[in-house]
C-alpha cells in the first residue's frame, strides 16, 4: 500500500458524506437550484486564485525540477481552462463575480496559503492534493449518475475528463515520492494536512448549499465606509 492509498484510506468516511451531501446528490440530477450553482461557482472562482498562488509556490519551493514543472503547469491550468469552465457558465447565466469569500472559502484558501508560506513543503502537497484528488472522484462519480441533459454537464465533463484525470494522477505520483523522501514528522504534517483540506472540501460544498454568509454581514454592509 502506498503512502496516498493510505491517505485515501484515512478519509473514506469524508469521501462519502460528501458524495452524500444534498449538493452533490442535486448536481447529479440536475435538480440543483440555479443560485445554489452560481454561489458556490462564484466561491470557486475566489478559491482558484488563492489555490493557483499556492500551486505556484509549491512550484518555488521543489527541489525537484520535475515537481517544479508540474506544479507551474498545474497553476497554469487552474486558470486556463477552470477560468473559461467559469467565465462559460457566467456568459450562460448572465451574471459575473460580485461577491466576497464566504466563510468556508476564507477559511480554505488561508489555510492552504499558510502551509504554502509556513509549513513545510512535504505539508504543502498534502494540502493541496484533495483539491485534486476529491474533484476527480466527485466528477467520475457524477458523470456515472448524470443525465445528458444535466444543465451542469460542462463542469461534471471536466472533472470527470482525462485531462483532469492525469493532472490528479501526476499529483498523487508527487505526493509519493515526497512523502518517500520526507521526515516522519513531515509525513504526519503531510497526513494532516491532506485530511485538514479534504474536511474543508466538504465545508465548501456544505458551504455553496447554504449559501453561507458571515455573521452579522447585513448589519456590517448597511454601515457606510469611512
Amino acid at each position: 500500500m502506498t503512502f496516498t492509498d493510505r491517505l485515501w484510506k484515512r478519509i473514506e468516511p469524508i469521501y462519502e458524506a460528501t458524495l452524500a451531501h444534498p449538493f452533490i446528490r442535486e448536481l447529479t440530477d440536475g435538480t440543483l437550484p440555479r443560485d445554489t450553482f452560481l454561489f458556490y461557482l462564484k466561491q470557486d472562482t475566489l478559491y482558484l486564485s488563492d489555490f493557483t498562488r499556492a500551486l505556484a509556490l509549491a512550484g518555488a519551493r521543489a527541489a525537484d525540477n520535475a515537481h517544479m514543472q508540474s506544479f507551474l503547469e498545474f497553476a497554469v491550468g487552474a486558470i486556463a481552462v477552470e477560468r473559461q469552465l467559469h467565465e462559460d457558465f457566467y456568459a450562460k447565466y448572465d451574471t459575473q463575480l460580485d461577491v466576497v469569500k464566504a466563510p468556508a472559502c476564507f477559511t480554505y484558501t488561508h489555510f492552504l496559503l499558510s502551509k504554502a508560506l509556513l509549513g513545510s513543503y512535504a505539508g504543502l502537497i498534502g494540502a493541496v492534493l484533495p483539491c485534486f484528488w476529491i474533484y476527480r472522484e466527485v466528477g467520475m462519480a457524477v458523470y456515472r449518475r448524470a443525465a445528458p441533459d444535466n444543465p451542469y454537464r460542462a463542469w461534471i465533463d471536466t472533472y470527470a475528463g482525462e485531462a483532469f484525470n492525469r493532472s490528479v494522477e501526476r499529483a498523487i505520483e508527487i505526493a509519493d515520492e515526497v512523502a518517500g523522501a520526507a521526515s516522519e514528522a513531515q509525513r504526519k504534517e503531510m497526513e494532516e494536512a491532506f485530511v485538514h483540506s479534504t474536511l474543508l472540501e466538504w465545508m465548501f460544498w456544505d458551504s455553496a448549499y447554504r449559501r453561507e454568509a458571515w455573521p452579522l454581514q447585513e448589519a456590517m454592509t448597511s454601515v457606510p465606509a469611512s
